[in-house]
């Protein structure tokens, strides 16, 4: 954890400074990944002071469902950073702080309504954001810092990513497209769904909602790309933002991955100096103890 935790917190080497120009560069192309997904106003960005990691923060209102004004952006993070106050790697933290501003913005819009859709999306973005996190311990006191920070309640974005998990696992193609025809929690929670999306109630699309879609096909096995069609259909869903938002979701999960792969060659490079460092000290030690031992006999 201190080795990783090290890239956000302490100073390193010059000679590493290449190595760390890399990864705080992929760091950002990965962050303007998330910020390509359109849920950040232009309009609202602007530098802020807080006690906070980032630079650059949004600063804007919004109503809420119940018509009165939402919190600020700053508020959101500052309750995040107030609720979990140890270190984050810059890898994870960057996005981390684009990720809240992105989602502050949705969770606070007039038509925004809690689904577990929703919840499935969000949950499998941050579980692959953090995965490989030094800390399994800490990836999941973050999540709960988040979420709560946006005054909602982490338990429920996981139980109703599980449920949903699990009845995608017991689909096939068809069945998963059909639900409006059969019975259950999770079948009538999608035609919930649907109806709003269909105009008969409160709906917001997000970019989250595409990525649980996308999750229920993998789960389900569902590798014809006409399936994803018939389910946009059945939930009164454009098809042509999920696909626009699976693209950009897609091309994030592959800079992730390099930015991964980037930080775990910086830190095994820096574990590597820290030991060649210590075995000089080490022969050290063994000569003084020899010297020692003659004088003494």
């Amino acid at each position: 954890m201190a080795a990783v935790a090290s890239l956000s917190c302490c100073g390193v080497n010059p000679s590493s400074s290449s190595s760390e120009t890399k990864i705080r560069a992929q760091s950002i192309s990965w962050s303007r990944s998330l910020l390509s997904l359109k849920l950040l106003p232009a309009t609202c960005l602007h530098p802020i002071n807080i006690h906070s990691t980032s630079r650059l923060v949004v600063q804007c209102m919004s109503s809420t469902t119940t018509g009165s004004v939402a919190p600020p952006v700053s508020e959101t993070k500052l309750k995040f950073l107030t609720a979990y106050k140890r270190p984050i790697p810059s890898i994870y933290n960057s996005v981390l702080q684009e990720l809240i501003v992105q989602q502050h913005l949705m969770r606070y819009k007039k038509t925004y309504r809690y689904d577990p859709v929703f919840a499935l999306g969000f949950v499998t973005v941050y579980d692959q954001l953090m995965e490989g996190y030094p800390s399994d311990e800490d990836k999941e006191a973050i999540f709960q810092a988040y979420v709560k920070a946006l005054n909602e309640d982490p338990q429920q974005y996981r139980a109703d990513a599980e449920k949903l998990e699990t009845w995608g696992r017991a689909q096939n193609p068809s069945t998963l497209v059909d639900f409006s025809s059969k019975t259950g929690e999770v079948e009538d929670e999608l035609k919930d769904i649907a109806e709003r999306a269909g105009g008969n109630g409160s709906f917001s699309y997000s970019r989250f909602f595409a990525v649980g879609l996308f999750r229920l096909l993998e789960l389900a096995n569902a590798t014809d790309p006409t399936i994803l069609e018939k389910l946009c259909a059945a939930l009164n869903i454009n098809k042509k933002s999920v696909d626009r938002d699976l693209d950009v979701y897609r091309n994030l999960l592959s800079k992730l991955v390099q930015a991964k792969e980037l930080l775990k060659e910086y830190v095994e490079r820096e574990k590597k100096k820290l030991e060649e460092r210590s075995k000089p000290q080490t022969a050290n030690e063994a000569v003084k103890n020899c010297i020692a031992e003659n004088l003494y006999v």
